[in-house]
């Protein structure tokens, strides 16, 4: 049987999330020109860097709720680590980028109008938080790598506010860089978990959490159960774990296999949450027979 997702794909949420970051976009392009401020310009950069991944994000989500085929057997469901690979690269590029120009500005600092850019940068820091509480109740990796992205624009619009404020005060332009290399740093440590999750479930990886001996002595402890082998654990996509093995039973157990599978499958369910599981049963005169045919 092929799994259905257990999880709603917030399809609407990140609709609303594009088109409020599209019109503040648009809002701290028009800001930095007027300010003259490459501070703001380079989070419009940031931003629009945003709107793609949340439009591939959307993709991903649409995708992943259309059914399975004879092709797709398990549907579209590593759409979304594909998006979230995608998204987390891109975030590791943007950080580097983010790093690199911050550099240089330490060392040429250029003045900035304060108060528009206060102003502007406020403004895109409220469309940040918005965008954050509709995709707060989400957790799979696809829709984690879009709050990350708008995290990340959240904190370089904080960190414009920021400096834009001690700017006007003091003057010490120094300081817009300084917090872009800050904010680089906390960027691309986020984009490599993310980068590595994706990496884990597309390489099979057991999910975080799962530890296949365990696993291995909760199917053991089923009555009736004499050996455990060939075990598999893997996730679809996050949150969708699937099982696999071979399970040999004693000489009771293997005339009543689905008593047997049921107690597997309710300890798998309450322990580990992994809901597919595919296992062979095996009797005890199983691997005498299959030496026999061979």
């Amino acid at each position: 049987m092929t799994p259905k997702n257990p999880r709603p794909q917030p399809t609407r949420q990140l609709t609303l999330v594009i088109l409020i970051t599209a019109l503040f976009l648009v809002v701290e392009v028009a800001g930095g020109i007027l300010s003259g401020s490459l501070a703001l310009l380079s989070d419009a950069g940031h931003m629009l860097t945003d709107l793609l991944a949340l439009v591939l994000s959307l993709m991903a989500a649409r995708f992943a709720t259309l059914p399975a085929n004879h092709v797709k057997t398990y549907g579209y469901h590593r759409l979304e680590i594909l998006t979230a690979l995608v998204n987390g690269s891109v975030l590791v590029l943007v950080a580097a980028i983010l790093a690199y120009k911050s550099f240089w500005r330490f060392f040429a600092p250029v003045p900035i109008h304060g108060s528009m850019m206060v102003g502007v940068a406020l403004a895109g820091l409220a469309a940040n938080i918005a965008g954050l509480w509709l995709l707060s109740d989400h957790g799979n990796l696809n829709i984690r790598g879009a709050r990350m992205h708008i995290m990340g624009d959240a904190l370089s619009s904080a960190g414009v506010v920021a400096a834009a404020i001690v700017i006007a005060f003091t003057g010490w332009y120094r300081l817009d860089p300084i917090i872009a290399g800050v904010v680089s740093i906390v960027i691309a440590v986020g984009a490599m978990r993310l980068v590595r999750e994706a990496v884990d479930v597309l390489l099979e990886a057991a999910p975080a959490g799962v530890v296949i001996d365990d696993v291995r002595r909760a199917i053991a402890a089923v009555p009736g159960v004499v050996e455990v082998h060939d075990l598999h654990v893997w996730s679809i996509t996050t949150g969708l774990p699937a099982l696999s093995g071979h399970v040999r039973v004693d000489e009771r157990a293997a005339t009543v296999p689905d008593e047997t599978l049921g107690r597997i499958a309710a300890a798998l369910r309450e322990r580990f949450g992994i809901l597919h599981s595919t296992l062979q049963v095996e009797s005890p005169t199983f691997n005498e027979r299959c030496d026999v045919g061979h």
